[in-house]
C-alpha cells in the first residue's frame, strides 16, 4: 500500500507481482516527481463480470488513486464496465478498449494507448520500405494488442497491403475485422480461426520478408506458443514476441531460425517501456518526451 500522503497507481493484470514494473517504477516515479507507489490488482483470465466491476470501484473509490494501467483485461474490462466511465479516448471507444484509467474527483476516464505504444514500438525496428515489395503482416492474437496494431498498420502511410489475424475465439475476430476493416482503406484484412494445420500452410504462403507478431499472451500468462511444432517463418520476416517474461516460447522458436531463415527477432521489452511511458504520461500528467523515454529506458534496464 501507499504510504501517508503519496499517490497510488494501480496495476490491473493477471500475475502482476511477476512483472518487471514493480522493481521499475520506483526509479522511475523518482526519476519523473511522481511521489507515489505501485500496487498491483490481479484477476484471473476470464473472470466474471462482476469481477471487472468491482476492479472498478475500486480504483473510483480509492482517494489516493491517481490511475491505472490495464494489461491484459483491456477488453473485457471496457465490455463489463463502460457504464462506470465518464468518457473515454477515441480509439477506446472504437477498439471498445481501455488499457489507461485516470481517476479525478472519484471518477474514471479510459483511454486505450496500444495503438500509439504499438506505433512507437513498431517504428524502432520495421525498416522503411518494409511493406513495399508486397510483404503482409500475420498477427497470432486478435485481443486488444492485436487489434491495436492492425488498427495502427492500417493506418499508417506505407500500410501492408494485407493482414491476416489468427485467434482461437471467432468473436475477437469478429470485432478485429469491424474495428481495423473501418480503418483499412489499402489493406485487406483476413481472420482465419487456430488450426495447426492452417497456420503452417499460411506462414508457407506468406511473402519474403513479412511481419509475424505473437500477440497471444501465450508463453506469459500462459505455458506454450501460437506456432505448431515445427512451423517454418517466412524468410527474412521480422518476428515481433510482445511478451518479454515468462518461458517465451515463440521468441525461442523465432530464434532457433534466426540465422538460416535470416529474421530479425525482437522481443517486447520496448513495447513494456512505451507502454508503461505513455499510460504514466497520461495518469499524472507527466511530460514524457523520446529523451525522457530513454532515460526511462536506462533506469529500466539497471533493475530488468
Amino acid at each position: 500500500m501507499s504510504a501517508p500522503g503519496r499517490r497510488r497507481m494501480r496495476f490491473v493484470g493477471v500475475s502482476t507481482g511477476e512483472s518487471s514494473i514493480i522493481r521499475v517504477f520506483p526509479p522511475w516515479s523518482r526519476l519523473l516527481g511522481l511521489d507515489a507507489d505501485l500496487v498491483g490488482l490481479d484477476i484471473p483470465v476470464d473472470a466474471p463480470r462482476a469481477a471487472y466491476r468491482a476492479a472498478a470501484a475500486e480504483l473510483r473509490d480509492d482517494p489516493v488513486c491517481a490511475g491505472a494501467l490495464v494489461t491484459t483485461h483491456k477488453i473485457a474490462l471496457y465490455e463489463a464496465c463502460h457504464d462506470l466511465f465518464e468518457g473515454f479516448d477515441d480509439f477506446a471507444r472504437a477498439c471498445g478498449e481501455v488499457s489507461s484509467v485516470t481517476v479525478r474527483g472519484g471518477r474514471l476516464w479510459g483511454a486505450a494507448k496500444d495503438p500509439v505504444t504499438a506505433g512507437l514500438s513498431l517504428e524502432e525496428f520495421l525498416p522503411p520500405g518494409r511493406f513495399a515489395d508486397g510483404a503482409e503482416v500475420l498477427c497470432l492474437g486478435a485481443g486488444g494488442a492485436g487489434t491495436a496494431i492492425g488498427w495502427y498498420l492500417a493506418r499508417r502511410a506505407e500500410a501492408p497491403r494485407a493482414m491476416h489475424f489468427v485467434d482461437t475465439v471467432p468473436g475477437r475476430l469478429d470485432r478485429l475485422r469491424r474495428v481495423v476493416g473501418a480503418q483499412a482503406d489499402r489493406t485487406d484484412v483476413r481472420t482465419h480461426p487456430a488450426d495447426a494445420a492452417a497456420l503452417t500452410a499460411l506462414l508457407a504462403g506468406l511473402p519474403r520478408g513479412s511481419l509475424v507478431v505473437n500477440a497471444t499472451g501465450l508463453g506469459k500468462d500462459r505455458p506454450g506458443s501460437p506456432l505448431p511444432p515445427g512451423a517454418v517463418l517466412p524468410a527474412e520476416a521480422v518476428v515481433w514476441e510482445l511478451n518479454y517474461r515468462g518461458r517465451l516460447d515463440f521468441l525461442r522458436q523465432a530464434q532457433a531460425q534466426q540465422g538460416a531463415r535470416g529474421l530479425t527477432v525482437v522481443d517486447g521489452w520496448r513495447y513494456f517501456i512505451h507502454g508503461w511511458s505513455q499510460v504514466i504520461a497520461e495518469v499524472f500528467g507527466a511530460a514524457v518526451t523520446p529523451e525522457v523515454v530513454d532515460e526511462l529506458a536506462a533506469a529500466a534496464g539497471a533493475v530488468r
